[in-house]
């Protein structure tokens, strides 16, 4: 039943970051699109490289997120995803505290211990490729 538990785990929080990063990357599921993204990036006060900074989080997002979700280098998939939780936590939640209510970081930090102890633990043996 644990490797059932960590595919569960893998597959939504892995595919919602893929989703995440298809608004950012490419305009999907009614997101921004890099420009956009990039141009609401400097509304909060990243103002120089506000588009590349897009395109690096779309894709921290889009390939970690496909890299979990299929349990394939599970570590690195992980760590492109708490890359961007850590920097969500610092340019955006960070300053409203804890307390998702209030704006904080409390899900962002959910979403760090989730996918850091899928890593530390290992994806399990439903992976998309078998591995003996």
């Amino acid at each position: 039943m644990a490797d059932l538990g960590l595919l569960i785990i893998r597959l939504v929080i892995g595919i919602t970051f893929f989703g995440h990063g298809a608004q950012k990357l490419f305009g999907w599921f009614g997101g921004p699109g890099p420009t956009d993204f990039g141009n609401w990036l400097g509304s909060i006060g990243i103002k120089s490289g506000g588009k590349t900074f897009a395109i690096l989080a779309g894709l921290f997002e889009f390939v970690g997120g496909l890299l979990f979700a299929a349990g394939l280098i599970t570590w690195l998939g992980a760590v492109l995803i708490a890359i961007v939780m850590i920097d969500a936590i610092f340019t955006v939640h960070g300053k409203n505290g804890y307390w998702i209510t209030n704006g904080g970081f409390e899900y962002n930090l959910v979403l760090i211990a989730a996918v850091i102890g899928v890593a530390l633990i290992g994806p399990g043996d439903y992976v998309l490729i078998y591995k003996p």
